[in-house]
This record gives structure tokens, C-alpha cells and sequence, in this order.
């Protein structure tokens, strides 16, 4: 019988994790999987326990939660020597990284994914910041008014709305939306402009669109950045709109490239969003760690974003010295 420890935070998405935790260790255990249970009560909590679940030789460590909690525990085994498999229970609001992956948010169909154990290798990002600490990252760094919502959001208003509580904090944003001048150095491009945002990611599900980036993917080794240059507010407000569709991809204004490392500083303080989290500001560096960790999904599976991406023409554009980012 294998032995897994399930990180879980009882105050993700709606708190369904508290309500459904008897249900999902009977799931596990009748599927043959031992297992145990670690609630976080504060920020670095999980990292903590993943850490301990590794001294502690277990089979699999089972994240559940939303894109910070898991992001934590990736953290807490990045770069240790034994590295378990990672099993995700989406618990929170937007689930951005098992919805890339194609896990259902479903609690009973996520335990039969991780009852099946079957793992892929996944690339994760390592962030240094100004001052040299430094923090691993599974899906996206930005920066901009618009990526400050998931940290501002309060996790009452999260509890209570879903979803919709990033909405109405949004609107609240719209007045203030305002570039930002930011310095870029890629692998082979330099970029320097006045944006009104810029994401960095590793998978192409960010903040609940599945067509940000339609060509990405979690295990080429390679970062997908985009850039949304300056333009008037309700210029901006329709872009994003039609970014549920997919079609920002061919505005003049929107600029993608290809990276394995990453510098951006900025005369402005830029606040950082690492997976939906408060992660630092600017100056900062990021590089890939290919294939670092194991995660466990569904082996006959596959993310609505990789299926509509198959029919994508996609626009690598140039950056400001005239260097394509392929």
C-alpha cells in the first residue's frame, strides 16, 4: 500500500476541502493509498510540511487547495534530492495550473486521477529577487494594475463569491489602470517600452484563461512571456475581452516570446504576482529548472487549452532590437 501526506488549506475556494475531507480520505483509502493529513494555519505552512513528508519517505505528497497552496509545496521540495510525485485536489477559486493540466475540479474524479498514479515530468521556474532571496514558481510571474487582483481579492470575499469576487475587485481596477516602463533581457532579445502588462509562464492557463498562450507548454523548457505595450484604458478593457476567445494574440500591441531565463528591472516599483500570490518586486531574474518535478494526471487526458492551441497560427513578434524570441 502506498503512503501519501495531503497537504490541504481549509479556507481555499469556498472551504469545500473542510467539508469534503472524510469523503476524500475514504476515496484515497479504498484505492489502496494510505493516507494523512497536514492543515495549513499560515503562509509557508506547506512548504514546511512537504519538506517533512519527504524526511518522512512518503510514497506522494497530495497538494490540495488553490494555485498558492500548491505552489508552496513545490517549494518546500524544490531542489532536495528525493523529490515525490505531487497529486493536486483543485480547492481553490481559479486553479490555474490543474486546469492547464486538465484535472477536473471535480473532488471525486481528481482522487481517481491520483488513485491511477501516473506522473509527467514538469519544468518549474526559479525566481531570484533584488536582495538574492529567491523562490520557485509552477506557472506564471506578471507584473501590472490587472495582476495585482488575486492577492487584493480578501479571502472572505473569495469564500463567499468564487470567482466572481476577482470581477468586481476588477472593476474597481479600471480607473486606475496606468503603464509601466520596464527593461527586459532574454535569451537572444531585449525589450524596453512602457507596458501595461507583462506575464511570464509555463503553462497557458493564467488567471483563468485557457488562451493566453496557446503554443505553451509545461515540459519544453522553455518560458512564454507576453507584453501588452501602452494604450488607453478602454483600449486595454477590450483587449481583454477578446483574450477570452483567443484573439489578442494577433493585436499590434500584444508581443510574445520564447525564454529559458529572464532579467526585467523597471524605474517604477513593480509589484510581482507569482501564481496568483504577492511575490516580491522588481529588479528580478527568473531561469527554468526543466523537468524538476513529478506530477500526477491523467494519462489519457488533455487540457482544453492543448487541444484548441493544435489550430493556433502562432505570431512570434520581435522584440525591440529587431531579434526574433524564437
Amino acid at each position: 500500500m502506498k503512503r501519501a501526506r495531503l497537504i490541504y488549506n481549509p479556507t481555499s475556494g469556498r472551504e469545500e476541502m473542510r467539508r469534503r475531507l472524510p469523503e476524500i480520505l475514504q476515496r484515497l483509502e479504498s484505492a489502496g493509498i494510505e493516507t494523512s493529513c497536514h492543515a495549513t494555519s499560515e503562509a509557508g505552512d506547506a512548504a514546511k510540511a512537504a519538506r517533512i513528508a519527504v524526511e518522512r519517505h512518503f510514497d506522494f505528497i497530495i497538494a490540495a487547495g488553490g494555485d498558492g497552496t500548491i505552489n508552496e509545496v513545490v517549494n518546500g521540495i524544490a531542489g532536495l534530492e528525493h523529490r515525490p510525485p505531487i497529486g493536486i485536489l483543485p480547492m481553490g477559486t481559479s486553479n490555474d495550473f490543474a486546469r492547464a493540466l486538465g484535472i477536473p475540479k471535480d473532488w471525486e474524479s481528481a482522487c481517481d486521477i491520483i488513485a491511477a498514479q501516473y506522473s509527467r515530468p514538469m519544468d518549474i521556474g526559479e525566481l531570484l529577487l533584488d536582495g538574492g532571496a529567491k523562490r520557485c514558481f509552477l506557472n506564471n510571474v506578471g507584473a501590472g494594475v490587472i495582476t495585482e487582483l488575486s492577492y487584493e481579492v480578501p479571502s472572505k470575499l473569495k469564500t463567499v463569491l468564487g470567482q466572481m469576487a476577482y470581477y468586481v475587485k476588477g472593476l474597481e481596477k479600471l480607473t486606475k489602470l496606468a503603464p509601466m516602463h520596464i527593461h527586459l533581457t532574454m535569451d537572444d532579445v531585449m525589450y524596453d517600452g512602457d507596458v501595461m502588462l507583462f506575464l511570464l509562464a509555463n503553462s497557458g492557463c493564467v488567471a483563468g484563461l485557457e488562451l493566453l498562450y496557446p503554443n505553451s507548454s509545461y515540459d519544453d523548457g522553455y518560458f512564454d512571456v507576453m507584453i501588452v505595450e501602452k494604450m488607453l484604458p478602454p483600449e486595454f478593457v477590450f483587449l481583454a475581452t477578446t483574450s477570452l476567445r483567443g484573439e489578442h494574440v494577433n493585436h499590434p500591441r500584444v508581443k510574445f516570446f520564447r525564454t529559458r531565463k529572464l532579467t526585467a528591472r523597471s524605474d517604477d516599483l513593480l509589484q510581482l504576482n507569482v501564481d496568483g500570490e504577492l511575490g516580491g518586486t522588481s529588479p528580478f531574474e527568473v531561469s527554468i529548472m526543466p523537468n524538476h518535478i513529478r506530477v500526477i494526471v491523467d494519462e489519457h487526458g488533455e487540457s482544453s487549452y492543448k487541444k484548441d492551441r493544435l489550430n493556433w497560427n502562432w505570431p512570434f513578434l520581435r522584440g525591440a532590437d529587431g531579434v526574433s524570441g524564437e
